[in-house]
């Protein structure tokens, strides 16, 4: 079974999903694995061919001690949509190569993966349940800010390269005021 957790920047992705991988091996006594895709698309920046690749799009400016630097990476391609879409698929295609061999590693497992854009992928369509977290936009700045050690303009650009999310294709959507179930016969009329 795979468990897919969608939402914005601060919203508790991770926080979440730790926690629903400890109370599922507690209530079902069926292992469990969590994949942060988010963390993925970080490791995946210490790879020398994605080095090469964002070097060659954005320009050595991003460099900082000869590594790429998130900061001034973000800066840059959160300021163009169409920037932010190139440097996304060079990210990606080394990304799923990562997502791949951990799905494979723990097919025998409940998995959980969240990232942000989960509802852009293919592993959507993989997984039997949905969920969103759907926290307000200030509480999320707060935890991001404190988090990633970010402005409050660094944040606001973040959220703008955000995508919205269609709430009829979660099975549950949590927010402050606890979760809550998804009616499909709406998405019919």
């Amino acid at each position: 079974m795979i468990i897919g957790i969608c939402g914005k920047s601060g919203s508790g992705k991770s926080t979440f999903a730790k926690e629903m991988c400890k109370e599922w091996e507690e209530k079902t006594n069926i292992e469990s694995a969590h994949l942060d895709m988010d963390k993925v698309g970080h490791q995946v920046l210490f790879l020398p061919e994605v080095k090469d690749e964002v070097v060659n799009l954005l320009g050595k400016d991003v460099l900082t001690d000869g590594e790429l630097d998130r900061k001034k990476i973000g800066k840059i391609v959160f300021n163009s949509k169409e920037v932010y879409e190139v440097y996304q698929k060079i990210i990606w295609k080394y990304m799923k190569i990562y997502i791949d061999d951990f799905l494979e590693k723990n097919k025998d497992k409940t998995i959980f993966l969240d990232t942000i854009k989960l509802h852009e992928t293919e592993y959507f369509d993989m997984c039997n349940l949905r969920i969103l977290l759907d926290i307000p936009y200030e509480i999320r700045k707060e935890r991001a800010m404190a988090r990633d050690n970010i402005t409050a303009e660094q944040f606001d650009l973040r959220e703008q390269a955000s995508s919205e999310y269609n709430p009829y294709y979660f099975n549950y959507i949590v927010d402050m005021n606890g979760p809550r179930m998804v009616d499909v016969t709406e998405m019919i009329k």
